[in-house]
């Protein structure tokens, strides 16, 4: 394949046999890959205002725990209540029939959690200038919560995500990652399950564990890789991947979370150097908690980054086929090459 910086490099339609969608590959739609910087301000907030800074835990909403769990004013990770929570707690979970309605309407009452887990106590700390060990702490937070959250009989379906800038959907600048529990299953995570078991059922292999195109391989870690799709959604997407076929995130160990602290703050470190410190979203994309056994085999979560780079037009929200102007190949050229300081 062409390198991206040639001007004759012709556009592609691959399919992401993992989310079962299709991606426009167009290179002639962009400067070369190695130009892209972001430019936005990721982080507007005044410090003096934020609640989530130590000392103004009472303008918070409830805390759920801390880490350490007895600590006091020496904390160093809280997961809490949003204060305003897409769904709510307090609610009991029930169907709503909707007499009338002929084209599959249903409705459920707005029942779930929505949680904020706020990752350092100081403003200024970021995930990126975290140690390994630090980001697998806030990475057992995460584990822990669900831990709690899937003794719920109602709650079928936990997705953690992180905003990082304005334009990512960030209000607060200290850096602050959240959880919504859900009582339903997403129709995305449906359609990701229901791709992954056909792969399994033609090749009898998981198709996250099948990934071996080196040309898409930034970096590998003990227990996990880091790759860029081979059909990405978005310019310089990254997925960390458990080397290991593993059905669920929650059943991360401490020694593993170490190891995938160190990889998802070494890919961070890479895509800040080489985008400029662009604003961007994690997504940890796991299982439903009552997933039919069958599934087990072929479902294998993984954490996907997305750094936002552009925006989605008519194009893309009517056909659900998104247009990349980088090729993956050469995106995890990039980010390989990229040299980052050692990490601490």
């Amino acid at each position: 394949m062409a390198g991206a910086e040639s001007p004759n490099q012709s556009s592609e339609i691959r399919k992401d046999g993992i989310n079962d969608r299709w991606v426009i590959f167009s290179p002639a739609r962009s400067r070369r890959p190695s130009d892209f910087k972001s430019k936005s301000n990721p982080n507007p907030n005044n410090q003096s205002e934020c609640p989530f800074c130590k000392g103004h835990e009472h303008e918070c909403a409830p805390e759920i725990f801390r880490i350490p769990a007895d600590s006091t004013s020496d904390w160093r990770i809280r997961v809490i209540q949003n204060l305003y929570p897409a769904l709510n707690r307090d609610l009991h979970f029930q169907n709503r029939n909707h007499e009338g309605s002929s084209h599959g309407d249903v409705s459920v009452s707005g029942f779930g959690f929505h949680d904020v887990v706020i990752e350092s106590p100081v403003h200024s700390v970021h995930l990126i200038d975290l140690s390994p060990a630090e980001v697998g702490d806030v990475l057992l937070a995460f584990k822990a919560r669900i831990d709690q959250l899937r003794m719920n009989d109602s709650i079928k379906y936990v997705q953690v995500f992180k905003n990082h800038g304005a334009s990512a959907g960030a209000s607060m600048s200290h850096s602050h990652s959240q959880m919504i529990a859900l009582p339903i299953v997403p129709t995305t995570v449906s359609a990701r399950l229901n791709s992954m078991k056909e792969y399994y059922e033609q090749t009898g292999n998981c198709s996250l564990c099948d990934i071996r195109v080196d040309d898409l391989i930034i970096h590998d870690s003990t227990h996990f890789k880091s790759v860029v799709p081979f059909a990405a959604t978005f310019p310089f997407e990254i997925w960390i991947i458990p080397r290991d076929h593993s059905t669920y995130f929650h059943d991360l160990d401490s020694e593993k979370a170490v190891d995938l602290g160190g990889l998802l703050k070494f890919m961070l470190l890479k895509m800040s150097s080489q985008l400029n410190n662009p604003p961007f979203n994690f997504m940890i994309h796991t299982s439903p908690f009552q997933v039919d056994p069958s599934y087990l085999p072929c479902c294998h979560w993984f954490l996907q980054i997305v750094p936002q780079l552009s925006g989605v037009g008519g194009f893309e929200l009517g056909t659900g086929c998104y247009i990349n102007p980088v090729f993956p190949e050469d995106a995890a050229k990039i980010l390989r090459e990229v040299k980052v300081p050692d990490q601490k």
